[in-house]
């Protein structure tokens, strides 16, 4: 197929725009870390590969003892029906890798003519029922389910493989999403391929194995998601639920479309139903039951679909048609579908921007709409990634995710909106954004002004060449946002900016998002003084080495027992050379800051220069930590100095301002209450919905 004229356009923008950037960031941050970060960016992504099984022996040899409690917190029920190597397959499994939950297992003999009444109950911890008459699987299911003891149901076929912790992350699933009714495993053939990523049902009855034969960890398959049913294979409900349903529907018996049918009962009873990739089981399909629809026990597959149509019959006119493509119908419960474009996946541990997105995708999720990413990079971001499709995002990355023209090619028509965060990723996909996704609403977030942290950054360091470059960063960004239908910034105060800029444009203010956190320690029982920035961001740099510098000796000299915890990823030399001076403590980057955020008596924003919003404010209001900042650092925030923060831009001043919130309870507390109900006001995901709602779902 020739390249098109967006395509050719994409391919200039991007090699121009990473030649400026790269150029900025010599000037910015210095050789020696522009060349890493270069390096780094054009490594190649290790290939996806397949998972690795954990597959026993095949052999009649039988586990001495499987796991076992008094108080389970879950019940496993394996329904069984001679096939006596597969049984022992499948327990030698459970008892090689036990779960971390507690848990009891039921087998359930459905009248076995083979060795399973000698072998399976002298097995220690096993919990074995024997059946006087064969009557199927939903028979034996709901007699397992009769004597179970656990909150938890998890029906387990016997000629499966659970995999390495499969069932904590199943269980998983219902503390993630409380909405959750029923939850089912990623099936997977024992060569490593797909069986079922969830199942579909269409409007005549029929059902289908979602990804069927493809890549396990392939992006359609790898993020949590709602479905119209999960093979019984391998799924969890709520015991208190099951017997509220009635059970497996014994008009289904002796087996097949009992899990369809309790699917849709648990959805009829205002539940989901959801897939979770993280727990995978090998499942040998056909065992039990055989393939063949024409013979033997699979025969009832045919006549029980006529049953299912019949019984939901309303539910299944809202079911996508018979011969629908599987991808849309897999998520055609979303009732919008919003595409996100960013350089990198977002590491909302890192940096404030993430953290904005990351809660930005919730936001969404929560909304009902069904979330891609895609990072410009394609690359998997490790247990980040994992983070974001346990959050029920399909996040795209290679192999599986061609060059950005190509996939846009082939994925553009599926959506309602498309976000793209930072003015030069947008300058790059805009145009192809126009050819491949003409239907969509094209929105720009800023994340900042670059532009305007660029030109202030050039002032504060008098240097003409990065002032040159803070124009045509101008330019870039303001040809971007009036070529979009509508553009997010993180303030008023940039909002107001681009008023006068661009008249014509649409701007929202949709500023950092937070959850509110604990409030902490009180007063009496904390100490010492915190700095939160990732230092690949020069301001934070400057920032943190201006503190120490000229702020941090006239603190000791009053508060000699004072300590500065310095904290953020990518520590530069001269940050790191910041530790050698007396109380300082540089500490890198902190996964979790929920203990310093507990326990350190303030946080210091001493910002210079800059632009946005700053979760370095934000995120310590949030756990009810009192700030002390610069006029730069709260711009835009809607804090009142002297009522919620303490402000000052000169060293003596600052220094003052820390030592009052340092020793002033009823100060602190002020501080403390006032500054967390700002965040709830302003910052808090209920604060950004409306704008989101109209903006990117088309709400309004």
């Amino acid at each position: 197929m020739p390249i098109s004229r967006a395509e050719l356009r994409f391919l200039f923008n991007r090699g121009s725009g990473l030649l400026q950037r790269g150029l900025t960031s010599l000037r910015t941050r210095g050789v020696r870390v522009s060349v890493s970060r270069a390096i780094s960016q054009l490594q190649p992504v290790p290939k996806a590969q397949r998972a690795a099984l954990y597959l026993p022996e095949p052999s009649v040899s039988a586990p001495d003892r499987v796991p076992t409690s008094a108080r389970p917190r879950a019940s496993i029920i394996v329904p069984v029906f001679n096939q006596l190597e597969h049984t022992l397959g499948c327990l030698r499994a459970l008892a090689a890798y036990p779960p971390s939950t507690e848990i009891e297992i039921i087998v359930v003999d459905d009248g076995s003519s083979d060795d399973s009444g000698t072998f399976l109950p002298v097995i220690e911890g096993l919990r074995y029922h024997r059946r006087a008459n064969n009557q199927g699987f939903i028979a034996a299911c709901n007699d397992g389910a009769s004597l179970a003891k656990g909150e938890f149901l998890v029906f387990l076929n016997n000629d499966t493989v659970p995999q390495p912790g499969w069932l904590d992350r199943l269980l998983a699933t219902f503390e993630q999403f409380p909405d959750t009714g029923l939850a089912g495993a990623q099936l997977v053939y024992p060569d490593g391929r797909l069986q079922e990523a969830g199942g579909i049902v269409f409007a005549d009855g029929s059902g289908w194995n979602y990804g069927r034969f493809e890549a396990p960890d392939a992006p359609r398959h790898a993020f949590v998601r709602e479905a119209d049913y999960c093979s019984g294979a391998a799924i969890a409900i709520r015991r208190s639920l099951f017997a509220e349903l009635g059970g497996f529907d014994p008009r289904y018996s002796p087996a097949y479309f009992e899990d369809t049918d309790l699917a849709f009962a648990v959805r009829d009873a205002g539940l989901k139903v959801r897939y979770q990739p993280a727990s995978r089981v090998v499942h040998l399909e056909g065992v039990t039951g055989g393939t063949d629809v024409r013979h033997g026990a699979k025969a009832y597959q045919v006549r029980n679909q006529g049953t299912f149509a019949e019984k939901w019959r309303a539910a299944l006119a809202l079911q996508p048609a018979s011969g629908t493509d599987a991808d849309r119908a897999a998520t055609h419960r979303g009732n919008n579908t919003v595409l996100i474009i960013d350089a990198l996946t977002p590491q909302p541990d890192r940096d404030s921007g993430s953290l904005r997105l990351f809660n930005l995708m919730l936001m969404l999720r929560e909304e009902g709409a069904h979330v891609v990413f895609l990072p410009a990079d394609r690359g998997h971001a490790g247990d980040y990634t994992r983070e974001m499709q346990q959050l029920g995002v399909e996040v795209w990355y290679v192999p599986f995710a061609q060059p950005l023209p190509t996939w846009l090619r082939k994925h553009g028509s599926r959506f309602d909106s498309v976000l793209v965060c930072r003015h030069y990723v947008m300058r790059e996909v805009l145009p192809l954004l126009r050819r491949h996704a003409p239907q969509a609403r094209v929105i720009l977030d800023t994340v900042d002004l670059h532009y305007l942290r660029e030109q202030r950054g050039a002032e504060l360091a008098n240097d003409p060449a990065r002032a040159r470059a803070a124009l045509r960063t101008r330019r870039s960004e303001l040809d971007v946002i009036a070529r979009s239908d509508a553009t997010f910034v993180v303030s008023e105060v940039e909002r107001e900016l681009l008023a006068r800029e661009l008249p014509d444009s649409r701007v929202e203010v949709l500023s950092n998002l937070h959850r509110m956190g604990g409030e902490g320690l009180p007063f009496e029982q904390r100490r010492d003084v915190m700095f939160v920035g990732g230092f690949r961001h020069p301001p934070n740099v400057d920032a943190a080495c201006w503190f120490v510098d000229e702020v941090w000796p006239l603190l000791r000299a009053q508060e000699p027992a004072l300590q500065f915890h310095c904290i953020g990823g990518d520590v530069p030399p001269e940050v790191q050379a910041l530790s050698t001076r007396p109380g300082v403590i540089v500490h890198g980057h902190v996964p979790d800051l929920t203990p310093l955020l507990a326990g350190v008596r303030l946080t210091v924003a001493p910002l210079r220069y800059g632009a946005g919003v700053k979760g370095k404010v934000n995120q310590p209001m949030a756990h009810g930590q009192p700030v002390v900042a610069t006029a730069c650092a709260i711009e835009g925030m809607h804090l009142r100095p002297g009522v919620d923060v303490l402000v000052a831009d000169d060293a003596a001043g600052f220094a003052a301002a820390v030592l009052r919130v340092y020793r002033e309870p009823d100060l602190w507390q002020q501080l403390a209450r006032n500054g967390r109900e700002n965040i709830q006001r302003h910052f808090s995901l209920d604060a950004g919905r409306a704008v989101v709602r109209e903006v990117l779902l088309g709400r309004g």
